[in-house]
């Protein structure tokens, strides 16, 4: 085998590996990646049957507790998402305070797995907060 055939050899049994390993690699984290979506959002490109996670305000009055199932209203100012829970409540959760929920929507419900309650009056995720500032519901401090 010759010195150039040799180095051929050598850098397509390094490439070929690398390739297949970055090809599975990237099969894998698409399987598991969560996007983020504010309800108006979620309504309009009707983003059914994959993992998401919804952010906006708990709607007032929408709260519905019936044991540990749990029932409620994301807004986002311009539009609301019915939310199913089945699970226990964070201690923070209330009436018009950031949420996070991670589920599946289905076509007019949204089926949450995970509830993630605004932790402390300082902190909202910055995706939510500029949700809301976009569309003028926004209630932080103006230096976020």
């Amino acid at each position: 085998m010759t010195p150039k055939k040799r180095r051929l050899f050598g850098i397509i049994s390094f490439i070929l590996p690398l390739g297949f390993g970055v090809f599975f690699l990237l099969s894998a984290l698409n399987n598991n990646i969560v996007y983020f979506i504010d309800p108006t959002e979620l309504i309009s490109k009707k983003k059914t049957d994959q993992r998401l996670r919804l952010g906006g305000l708990v709607k007032s009055n929408s709260i519905e507790i019936i044991g540990t199932k749990i029932q409620f209203q994301i807004t986002d100012g311009s539009n609301s998402v019915t939310v199913n829970y089945d699970g226990s409540l964070p201690d923070l959760f209330k009436e018009n305070q950031g949420v996070i929920v991670q589920g599946i929507y289905d076509s007019n419900i949204f089926k949450a797995d995970t509830l993630l309650a605004k932790h402390d009056e300082n902190y909202m995720p910055r995706e939510i907060s500029n949700s809301l500032k976009s569309r003028g519901v926004w209630r932080g401090e103006e230096n976020d």
